[in-house]
């Protein structure tokens, strides 16, 4: 008698290779690899400066957005210094490119390691503060390492700012938007993958332990204060490295943008992204950039309305107050953030035209 076969109807896992495994069918890979090959071949032939400028500018602000999910989102440690941190690494890689002269691909790893260090230092408190208290000591390294920035004038130039030389990739300059797309778009692939491969990892396991339950945890035999720091010296060395990687893009850098304002920027992303999920981390990154270039043009063209400026409005906090709107809204009705939309939409698409 014939032995009757079956088909599976979903996707089983019977090793540990498989529990792991990051794409669970070869169409997750194969669309990867298509939309890669799309982004890095169409979009610097299609698109003009201004928006290659607004997709490196994504691209550099979702590395460090991962960082921070890092932190936030799988060990459930709040960071209001994420900004500093940022402005750490850019002035660590441009004083490495000017005092040293090393060479672009030295100094970008060696100032998220440098900024790795300093935010292990800032993460002390993390072994006996949590909660609102930890989030008010990092606030406090965000101020700290704001006036280092600005008045150790004899190594950061103060005020001044610091101008970098242009990179070099085997003897040829990297200089323009389009080059540095494909710097920036292959260090964000890079950080994507490593960030993956670590939350699949004991240390990933441990994060999300210690977030859940850290007496659990501890209980466990996680030695937790360890823990805890390696989860800010990874998260500081994603800001450190994106740093670094935009005062190249920028070529000359000062210390006003790495105030609180650009910490609470990354906080937005990775709460409307979605905390606790890497591609939330590039969602956020993506909605707050473009949101930040919608509002820019918003606020210039309500400053042109007669009616509106005869009223004597002013429109520089139109920028803080929809920021906090779109967080209240998406903590209300999507705390998930845009990663869970994304998944509800890719279930759709997966079960159509048999939806549940």
């Amino acid at each position: 008698m014939k032995k009757p076969s079956f088909h599976p109807c979903g996707n089983f896992r019977e090793t540990y290779a498989e529990e792991l495994a990051i794409f669970d069918t070869w169409f997750g890979r194969v669309s990867l690899i298509v939309f890669l090959l799309l982004l890095f071949c169409l979009a610097p032939l299609m698109l003009d400066r201004y928006l290659l400028y607004i997709l490196n500018s994504i691209g550099i602000m979702a590395i460090a957005a991962i960082g921070l999910n890092i932190l936030i989102g799988y060990t459930g440690q709040i960071s209001l210094g994420h900004g500093a941190f940022f402005g750490v690494g850019a002035y660590a890689g441009a004083i490495l490119a000017t005092r040293l002269n090393l060479p672009f691909f030295v100094c970008i790893p060696a100032a998220g390691l440098i900024t790795a260090m300093v935010g292990m230092i800032f993460g002390i408190p993390s072994g006996r503060l949590k909660g609102l208290y930890l989030t008010i000591a990092t606030l406090a390294g965000q101020f700290i390492i704001e006036y280092v920035l600005i008045q150790w004038e004899s190594l950061t130039k103060g005020t001044m700012g610091i101008t970098l030389p242009e990179p070099q990739v085997l003897g040829v300059n990297i200089s323009g938007d389009k080059a540095f797309f494909f710097l920036i778009f292959a260090c964000l692939v890079c950080m994507t993958w490593f960030a993956v491969n670590i939350m699949r990892s004991k240390y990933g396991r441990a994060f999300v332990a210690i977030r859940d339950n850290d007496r659990a945890a501890e209980g466990m035999g996680i030695p937790i204060f360890r823990y805890k720091l390696l989860s800010f010296a990874i998260s500081s060395f994603y800001a450190g490295f994106a740093g670094s990687l935009w005062a190249y893009y920028m070529v000359s850098i000062t210390t006003e943008p790495f105030n609180l304002a650009l910490s609470v920027e990354f906080i937005a992303m990775v709460i409307i992204g979605g905390m606790g999920n890497i591609p939330g981390a590039i969602f956020g990154a993506t909605f707050i950039t473009v949101l930040n270039e919608l509002l820019r043009f918003a606020t210039g063209a309500l400053m042109n309305v007669g009616w509106i400026a005869g009223l004597g409005l002013n429109m520089a906090p139109l920028r803080e107050f929809v920021f906090g709107l779109a967080i209240v809204l998406f903590i209300l009705l999507e705390p998930k953030g845009l990663a869970e939309l994304w998944r509800i939409v890719r279930s759709s698409f997966r079960l159509w035209p048999f939806s549940y």
